[in-house]
């Protein structure tokens, strides 16, 4: 039985700020970073004790694709982050571009300071319990840590919490899922370690990447033996990431609420018992690279592929995609393809190889599409702006937008947006100045229509 109980007590205010970011993943500290730069006070709120979200936290083993497949289109802080990160990577040659190995902790350090250095101040081990807000308007951010519950107070607020709870608690109207409200699945990723590093490039590296349904596929391999049976379907991504460090992106859980605290719990547990089998499984039919590895690490963070996206100014679809739409008010540019893994229903089409993971069509070289300003603005908020995988767009098109080069672009133009918001009288993300806002980015090294090569 349901029960609500109604308690009164008074909470303090802790800090007023121009601008409050909700969120340290990759969008959020960018956000931060943008908006300090540009001289405003800034707080960044982060949930766990690390920023960099599903970079570090959820160990996503590999950055996705930086280029259009003939130069980099992800500039300004993205572009400064992905080069730091990749000098800590020493097998990555220096011009790659695509697919590069991460290096979690070194990661963090990066964020850590770029963060830091800007002027941001960062809050850890802070959850955001609610919005006080009205007409449209927020005037402060309920939080709870160690202190108990907090208010803090901003002009502008950005959420890059990537299930959009700020702008929610601020009034604005959301979707989640597709047509049928279902949600792509979410995968728990993880570290093997002791891997045999010639092994496993030299003798079974083949038998690691294919995708078929042939005994000379890892993922089928797997997939099919009774003895693992929380391994259900072939998403199978790994990387070596150092000598002997192997990190996997593998496994589904499916139709996973992360909205639901009780669910990903639930979610998180189970992850840890499928990275077991997927080890045990390595060990089986890889002995020659995995006979002697171990789980070195599982991810602090569920990899959530999509959950709420914000009901913005402007709806990113995949006609957009298809029709490699530009936009005269775009802050950015994005070449990754639609990205939508299979649902609980198309099982039994990957069991027998008939399922396509390609539903559009993949970009050419030199291709991509714009990301307007106005998908950032979420509609009947004056002060909140959205980056990150929950800004506006359709379902499939989240397949695209919600990795993290496209975020780290969306958090940059996010903060730059908000700090030009705060010399307003009274700030209206929606009134800011399009044309001024680009040129600042350009002046930051952003890639946008108008400075095609």
């Amino acid at each position: 039985m349901k029960e609500n109980v109604s308690m009164t007590f008074d909470v303090p205010v802790r800090g007023e700020y121009d601008v409050i970011v909700a969120g340290g993943g990759p969008a959020g500290c960018t956000a931060a970073i943008a908006s300090a730069r540009e001289g405003k006070r800034t707080l960044l709120i982060e949930a766990t004790t690390a920023l960099g979200g599903m970079g570090t936290m959820g160990l996503v083993p590999t950055w996705c694709p930086f280029s259009d497949k003939k130069k980099m289109i992800y500039r300004g802080l993205a572009g400064e982050i992905f080069v730091k990160s990749r000098a800590c990577v020493p097998s990555v040659s220096a011009g790659r571009l695509d697919w590069v190995p991460i290096n979690a902790e070194e990661l963090k350090r990066i964020y850590d300071e770029m963060v830091t250095e800007s002027g941001a101040i960062v809050l850890f081990q802070t959850n955001l319990c609610g919005v006080r807000a009205e007409n449209g308007k927020a005037e402060a951010i309920l939080v709870s840590n160690k202190q108990g519950l907090s208010l803090y107070k901003a002009k502008v607020f950005i959420d890059c919490t990537g299930d959009a709870d700020l702008a929610l608690g601020a009034g604005a109207e959301c979707e989640k899922g597709n047509a049928k409200g279902t949600v792509q699945p979410s995968t728990h990723c993880f570290i093997l370690a002791n891997v045999d590093t010639y092994a496993y490039e030299h003798q079974v590296n083949d038998l690691m990447h294919r995708r078929d349904t042939s005994d000379q596929s890892m993922s089928y391999l797997l997939m099919k033996d009774p003895e693992l049976d929380l391994i259900v379907d072939t998403h199978f991504c790994n990387s070596l990431l150092a000598p002997g460090t192997v990190g996997f992106n593998a496994g589904h859980i499916f139709n996973l609420d992360s909205t639901d605290p009780m669910a990903v719990s639930e979610a998180l547990l189970k992850g840890r018992r499928i990275a077991e089998q997927f080890l045990r499984g390595l060990k089986k039919y890889a002995p020659e690279a995995f006979a002697n590895a171990y789980i070195a690490q599982t991810g602090t963070l569920m990899g959530i592929r999509e959950s709420r996206r914000v009901v913005c100014d402007y709806r990113l679809t995949a006609n957009d995609y298809v029709n490699r739409q530009s936009f005269d008010d775009e802050i950015g540019r994005n070449s990754y393809y639609i990205d939508i893994h299979n649902s609980i229903d198309e099982l039994d089409k990957v069991k027998d190889g008939t399922f396509s993971p390609s539903r559009f069509e993949r970009y050419g070289e030199g291709e991509s599409h714009g990301i307007p300003y106005r998908c950032l603005t979420p509609v009947g908020l004056s002060n909140v702006l959205v980056a990150g995988r929950c800004i506006g767009s359709d379902s499939a098109m989240n397949g695209s937008i919600r990795v993290m080069p496209p975020c780290l672009v969306t958090g940059e133009a996010a903060g730059i947006a908000a700090a030009m918001a705060c010399d307003m009288d009274t700030p209206d993300i929606h009134a800011v100045d399009v044309s001024a806002l680009q040129e600042n980015l350009l002046r930051h090294g952003a890639y946008l229509h108008i400075d095609q090569e």
